[in-house]
């Protein structure tokens, strides 16, 4: 592999959302990572949900960055804290999100209840829910992931 095609690839994973990549050509391997980004929320702290590791592929017999194939994969939606998890602000309600729903970086897409206390849980970052992970009224652990999304 071409080091100018290394470099690139150094440059456009810095600027990426992206936590971790490895490359693996033949006798050629590459891992680049960064750290995991911490979000404040109230008095916790709680990693990003971009924090999860997402899948890279490329195709390696190419030489330049152009013709490089990157598949990101899906990433989580996890919960900040333990609690008892709520698809809605009602029983019985509309949830807030359901499956092929897009969302937004601040959305709203469920409630933790933690000590009779109704904590809302936004989205950290933008794309469409693909599963959801947990069912209405079912406890939940910290970190626990939520919902996938792309």
């Amino acid at each position: 592999m071409d080091i100018q095609v290394i470099k690139e690839l150094m440059n456009e994973f810095k600027e990426a959302e992206l936590t971790k990549l490895a490359l693996k050509c033949e006798a050629f391997e590459l891992t680049l990572e960064k750290e995991k980004e911490i979000i404040s929320v109230g008095a916790q702290q709680i990693p990003s949900a971009s924090a999860a590791y997402p899948s890279v592929t490329m195709n390696c017999g190419i030489d330049t960055m152009a013709d490089k194939e990157v598949n990101i994969e899906k990433k989580h939606i996890v919960s900040p804290m333990v609690g008892t998890f709520y698809a809605s602000n009602t029983p019985g309600g509309e949830p807030f999100i359901k499956i092929g729903s897009k969302v937004k970086k601040g959305d709203i897409v469920c409630i933790i209840e933690a000590m009779k206390l109704m904590n809302e849980v936004e989205a950290e970052i933008e794309g469409e829910i693909v599963e959801i992970l947990a069912s209405n009224e079912q406890m939940v652990e910290y970190a626990q992931p939520l919902f996938v999304i792309k």
